[in-house]
């Protein structure tokens, strides 16, 4: 294990552990879904839970469901009148996540809206208090598009996996064109952190 692998280890043993529910969700994807490796985390998932936390959004919206981790994660910070709407496209992982939204106390706050998340984001209305993208890494340019004007004045963006494995280093690749994008849009402001594989934090630039 190198040093890297050695301090995640480490900053998932010295923060809040993983909730009960989130523990047997984490287990059922890898045994049903396979691919854990895309699930957010029990520090990345504290990392969203703090910023709802500290923000309280009311509408939030999730592009990239998955089995719900993070959707969940974020769930247990939300307002009395907040709500989430998440996306996916694969009705197997949207499934899953389902069932475990109904198991969990936020149920009724949660929607899941299975399809192109493009054709979801657009049917939606007003405006979104907080995004979370975590989806095709193919189509984060065009989700940040769709989602930038239509982001509350204090409103948040979090782009994960902005690292890309340090594949960002790399001539050509998905996420470098895509933080490359973000940091000329003189609309934005960002910073991107080390959280994990990268998390981007945008939001409208002062104007």
């Amino acid at each position: 294990m190198d040093i890297t692998e050695q301090l995640q280890d480490y900053a998932e043993q010295v923060s809040s552990p993983h909730d009960p529910l989130l523990v047997e969700l984490s287990d059922e994807t890898e045994r049903s879904l396979g691919s854990e490796q895309m699930l957010t985390g029990p520090v990345a998932g504290r990392f969203l839970e703090f910023l709802v936390a500290t923000a309280q959004p009311r509408q939030i919206l999730e592009v990239g469901t998955f089995s719900g981790h993070g959707t969940l994660s974020m769930a247990a910070a939300l307002p009395a009148d907040g709500h989430i709407d998440t996306c996916e496209l694969d009705p197997e992982r949207a499934a899953i996540a389902q069932a475990y939204f109904d198991r969990s106390p936020w149920a009724e706050q949660i929607t899941i809206h299975v399809g192109h998340a493009g054709t979801s984001i657009d049917a939606l209305p007003g405006q979104f208090d907080f995004v979370f993208m975590d989806a095709d890494k193919t189509g984060y340019i065009d989700y940040y598009e769709a989602v930038l004007p239509r982001l509350s004045e204090h409103g948040l963006i979090v782009a994960d996996n902005t690292l890309h494995g340090g594949r960002v280093l790399d001539a050509g690749d998905t996420l470098a064109a895509f933080n490359a994008h973000v940091a000329a849009d003189p609309r934005s402001s960002q910073v991107l952190l080390t959280v994990r594989d990268g998390m981007t934090l945008i939001r409208r630039a002062a104007s």
